[in-house]
């Protein structure tokens, strides 16, 4: 896979942190040339500094993504660098609590422009180059777009949508050899729920309760994600689409009791 994949130009979001951060790190470890976009300038420098003599080039793209502008910004300036993309992996994301009596309209949108509405116009621009290059794309998602939890909806509803904003681009788009998956975690060591509000005594908290509530007895990390990202982007996932991969130490297949 390291040898199919460093030979190709990923455009990663979210990658200053978390799972797309690791998406990037393991594409740049098989050489592959990595469009990075954040919002945080100083971790983008960071990232670059990191990935110092990977054998592919590196881009740093700051953005923000709940700007239609900037979305489409982001793939101009990757095709204007690279010359075209062969992997588009969505891992940018927002949560923050809220249930159907008090998401706010603020927080419902703020939720939905980043984890659906800039995925969507990603794939859309991008959508030329990755099909003359027959690429494909990978959504990052989560065990909330499959299972309904209580507390978090408007993240479970974006979520949702990103699965099946996968499918129906994956049926679309199969004839003209692009490929479309998504990956669905569980709980992942990342800073996206401290970026959501919560404090550190309270992500400690959460972490350890997680244990018990995935059946293999532990969270993930942010790396293990990643893999199943390169793999689904890799030409042994060929035959792969339309998928949303449960990666969630069994949360899925769990009830309340």
């Amino acid at each position: 896979m390291d040898k199919d994949l460093g030979r190709k130009i990923l455009l990663v979001t979210g990658a200053t942190s978390g799972i797309g951060k690791a998406t990037a790190m393991r594409f740049a470890q098989a050489g592959a040339s990595i469009a990075a976009v954040g919002r945080d300038e100083a971790a983008l420098i960071k990232l670059q500094e990191e990935l110092a003599g990977a054998a592919g080039q590196f881009v740093a793209i700051r953005a923000d993504l709940s700007l239609a502008d900037e979305s489409e910004m982001v793939v101009s300036k990757t095709v204007e660098h690279f010359g075209g993309i062969d992997v588009l992996v969505n891992a940018a994301g927002h949560i923050s609590s809220g249930t159907i009596e008090n998401t706010s309209l603020e927080s419902w949108d703020a939720m939905l422009d980043i984890n659906l509405r800039a995925p969507f116009i990603l794939m859309q621009k991008a959508l030329p180059t990755i099909i003359e290059r027959r690429g494909n794309i990978v959504n990052v998602s989560s065990v909330t777009g499959l299972r309904a939890f209580p507390g978090v909806l408007a993240y479970c509803v974006s979520k949702a949508g990103i699965d099946q904003l996968t499918r129906c681009a994956a049926l679309e788009l199969a004839a003209k050899g692009v490929r479309v998956n998504a990956v669905n975690p569980g709980v992942v060591v990342t800073e996206i729920h401290k970026r959501g509000g919560m404090t550190a005594e309270q992500y400690d908290a959460f972490l350890e309760h997680s244990k018990g509530t995935h059946p293999l007895g532990r969270v993930g990390q942010a790396g293990e994600i990643a893999e199943l990202i390169f793999f689904l982007a890799s030409e042994r996932a060929s035959w792969i689409t339309g998928a949303t991969y449960s990666i969630d130490g069994g949360r899925a297949q769990t009830c309340a009791r």
